[in-house]
Order: structure tokens, then C-alpha cells, then sequence
């Protein structure tokens, strides 16, 4: 029998990293069905709203290998009570904004906030619990972040519409300054390999996603010819080159290029940003086209997704078990087909008179099919590298997945604000329409380059790339 005192560490750390997790996780998605009563509080377009979103995920997207990075040479614990602090901090300044700008300023210090509490949270797990332990507990956490996920909506919703947007920020501080003193009491110090900080690989990376999403936004009010929008296209292609050029040179790199020479982790990694980034776009409008286009409160809106988000509880863990029985392809395949569907079908019916009803299947089709495909793709980017190279495939997947989902939102701004506008419900619903349609897109095209996976077992697979 172990120790009481080993057991209650293991127990503590694994409860406060899932409550880090647990916040992190929510402010990603809380926020989007807030978003109508946001814009008309603090009066902002479509263009500066969907930098509430976007600033979080890339912040967390672009510092996550540097977050885990960090945690390893100056200590997992007190990087992880830090990330906590500033997570804190950072909500109050988004509670407290009284203009967009702060508010958008507030979520990018948030995401960088997650970006040391996320990667350090599952390092403190690994730390705590031995090996035949830690599957257990990785499982317990992740079912807590993955709850975070489909509840985000909904409790957005209920505190937008029972107190004020402002609270989906404040509940997060109590948490926090209670968390804080609890980690440096309870959690062990740790720390992972002393390697040198890629800080050239992370100002180009950085630079890049800002500049590609930036001209992304500005292309329709700015004008897709304009100077501004060329050169922030032309600015982030030439910092995504300068990134690649970089990382084949450096002698750490965060995210080694070799990788991309092994097939299952290039495909596993280009599917997942673009069915991400399809995901995310949609998210982000589909509460709003609720609202805006029909008319419902944002509770209602956040409830009404839910056929959609609580497909990850069913179909999530169905994937995992189905991925050593039919191999990555079959489930990333077929899983972005039927998102690709789900949304292709909910472009043409989504009127501002459509019946709810009318709506459920696709949204159940499109969330069926997504939860098929994650746990696959990442079975697949994660096994295709040698064992001690798994933290850094682990972390580039999920820094793919935050900017495709910046991505995403930005692609499909632009796409609405062609094609409709927030004056109306009917403009509404065009410009919902387009999106979707090309979220519909991206989901296939991204079934497309599922189709470069191998087609082996994946027990080989794993073989091979250890040996890579």
C-alpha cells in the first residue's frame, strides 16, 4: 500500500492541475456566447470582435512550447503558480475593460496565462504518478478539460444573461487566489531538462500567425489590394519561411522540422489545422447567428449548441477506442467527411425563420464527426516520433490546433463580411451561410490530406517512428 502522504500529493496534484485545466480550457470557449452582448456594450464591429477570441488562442498557441520550456529550467511548480497569477491578473483586466481594446489586451495576457498552466499541468502529472498510474489520471484530466469545452457555452450564456458578461472573468479570480497558495503548499518542485529557449523560433512563429491573421481581418474593410493587407500577408509567409529556416539551423528547436519529413505526423498535423480551424470559425458564429439571426438570449444560444459540443463526451472516447481497430486514416477520413456534411448542411438551412429541430442533426452530424477525427489525428502526430520526442510532437499539435483555430476565425470573418453584415437578421444569415459553407470546405479539404496518412496498423507506425 502507498504511503498516505505520496497519495495525497498525487491526489492534490492531480485536483489542482484539473482545476487549472478546467479555467484554461473554459475561457477559450466561454467567451463566444457573450460575444452579442460584448458588441453592444462596448460597441464593437465583427472585426474587433473576433480579436476576444483570436488574442487568446494565439498567445496560447505561439508561447505553449516556451511555457513547457520554461517550466523545465526554473521549476514546473513555481512556473505553474505563476501561470496561475498572471491567468488571475489577466482576468481582472478583461473584467474591468472598459473599451474593447483592454478587453482584447486582457485575453491575450489570458492565453499567455494558459499557455504555462496547460503544458505544465500534464508535466506535473507525469512527475506525480508512476507510469502504470498515470494513464488513470491523464484520463480523469482530460475528461475534466474536455467538460470544460462543452460547457463553455452554456455557462457563458447563463452568467451573460443572469449578471453580466464582466462575471465570466471575475469567477475565475477566487479560484485562482485560492489555487495559488495551494500549488506552493501541496505540489512538489520538479523540473525537466535544462534545455536552451528558442527565442528566435518563437518571435518567428509569433510573427507570422499576427501578421497572417491581422491581413486576414483587415481584407475587406482595408481592401484585399490595399498596401496594409499585402504586406501583412507578404510579412507573415516570409516569417513563417524565416521560422522554417530557423528551426533547421538551431541547436534546440522547439518544434524540430524533421518531423515533417515523417508522413503520419505532416498529415496528422495539416488535418487537424484545417478541421480546427473549420471548428473554431463555426463556433464562433453559431451562437451569434442564434442570437442575432433568431432572436434567443445568450443562455438560450449556449444551450442550443450543445447537440453539437456534448458530442465530444460520447464520440471522443469511441475514436480512441476505434483507432488501434481501424487505423488514424479510416477515422480522420471519414470523421472530416461527416463534419464537412454537418456544416455544408447547416449553410443551407440556417434562416433566420429555420426551425430549431432543423438544426440538430447537422450539428450532431458535424460534432460527431470531429470527435471522431481529434483523437485519431493526434494518436497519430503523437506516434509517429520517437518516444523521448513525444512532449515536443504533443506540443506542436496543440499549438497547430490554436492557430488553426485563430485562423479559422479570421478566414471566416472575412467570408461573413462579404457576404452579410450584424444590421439585420436576413444579412445575418447570408453572411452565416458563406461561412459555413467555407468551413464546410476546409473540413474536406482537410479529409484530403487525411487521406497522405498510412495506412498500416498503427502499432507499426509507432514502430517506424521511434525508429525515424
Amino acid at each position: 500500500m502507498k504511503p498516505r502522504d505520496e497519495t495525497t500529493t498525487k491526489g492534490w496534484v492531480l485536483a489542482l492541475a484539473s482545476v487549472a485545466a478546467f479555467m484554461a480550457a473554459l475561457d477559450s470557449l466561454v467567451v463566444t456566447t457573450a460575444l452579442g452582448t460584448i458588441r453592444r456594450d462596448l460597441g464593437a464591429s465583427i472585426e474587433l470582435l473576433q480579436w476576444t477570441v483570436n488574442a487568446y488562442n494565439l498567445s496560447f498557441a505561439v508561447l505553449l512550447l516556451t511555457g513547457a520550456a520554461l517550466g523545465d529550467r526554473f521549476g514546473r511548480r513555481r512556473l505553474f503558480a505563476a501561470g496561475l497569477g498572471l491567468f488571475v491578473a489577466a482576468s481582472i483586466v478583461c473584467a474591468v475593460a472598459g473599451n474593447i481594446g483592454w478587453l482584447i489586451a486582457g485575453r491575450a495576457l489570458q492565453g499567455s496565462g494558459s499557455a504555462l498552466l496547460m503544458p505544465l499541468a500534464m508535466a506535473l502529472l507525469g512527475a506525480a504518478f508512476p507510469r502504470e498510474e498515470r494513464a488513470r489520471a491523464l484520463g480523469i484530466f482530460g475528461g475534466i478539460t474536455g467538460l470544460a469545452l462543452i460547457v463553455g457555452p452554456v455557462v457563458g450564456g447563463a452568467i451573460a444573461e443572469g449578471l453580466a458578461w464582466q462575471w465570466i472573468f471575475w469567477i475565475n479570480v477566487p479560484i485562482g487566489l485560492v489555487a495559488i497558495p495551494l500549488v506552493l503548499r501541496q505540489i512538489p518542485e520538479n523540473r525537466g531538462p535544462n534545455a536552451a529557449l528558442d527565442i528566435g523560433g518563437l518571435a518567428f512563429i509569433g510573427g507570422a500567425a499576427f501578421a497572417v491573421v491581422w491581413g486576414l481581418m483587415r481584407g475587406n474593410s482595408g481592401g484585399w489590394s490595399s498596401g496594409e493587407v499585402m504586406v501583412a500577408l507578404a510579412a507573415g509567409l516570409l516569417l513563417a519561411i524565416g521560422f522554417v529556416a530557423f528551426e533547421l539551423r538551431a541547436a534546440t528547436p522547439m518544434l524540430p522540422m524533421r518531423f515533417f519529413r515523417i508522413r503520419a505526423f505532416a498529415a496528422g498535423i495539416g488535418a487537424s489545422l484545417l478541421f480546427y480551424a473549420a471548428m473554431y470559425g463555426v463556433l464562433f458564429f453559431v451562437v451569434q447567428f442564434f442570437q442575432t439571426a433568431q432572436g434567443f438570449g445568450a443562455l438560450g444560444a449556449g444551450l442550443r449548441i450543445l447537440p453539437w459540443t456534448a458530442t465530444l463526451f460520447v464520440f471522443a472516447p469511441l475514436g480512441g477506442r476505434l483507432v488501434n481497430r481501424l487505423g488514424e486514416r479510416t477515422l480522420v477520413v471519414g470523421g472530416l467527411l461527416l463534419q464537412a456534411m454537418g456544416m455544408g448542411w447547416i449553410a443551407l438551412v440556417a434562416t433566420p425563420d429555420a426551425a430549431y429541430a432543423s438544426l440538430v442533426a447537422p450539428m450532431i452530424l458535424a460534432g460527431a464527426g470531429v470527435s471522431l477525427a481529434m483523437p485519431a489525428a493526434q494518436n497519430a502526430v503523437i506516434n509517429a516520433v520517437a518516444a523521448s520526442e513525444i512532449g515536443k510532437a504533443s506540443g506542436a499539435f496543440n499549438m497547430f490546433r490554436f492557430l488553426g483555430g485563430a485562423f479559422g476565425i479570421a478566414a471566416l470573418v472575412a467570408v461573413f463580411d462579404r457576404a452579410g453584415n450584424l444590421d439585420t437578421p436576413l444579412a445575418f444569415s447570408s453572411g452565416f451561410g458563406a461561412a459555413v459553407s467555407v468551413a464546410a470546405v476546409l473540413s474536406a479539404i482537410g479529409a484530403l490530406a487525411g487521406l497522405a496518412l498510412p495506412a498500416r496498423h498503427p502499432a507499426a507506425r509507432a514502430t517506424a517512428g521511434a525508429k525515424a
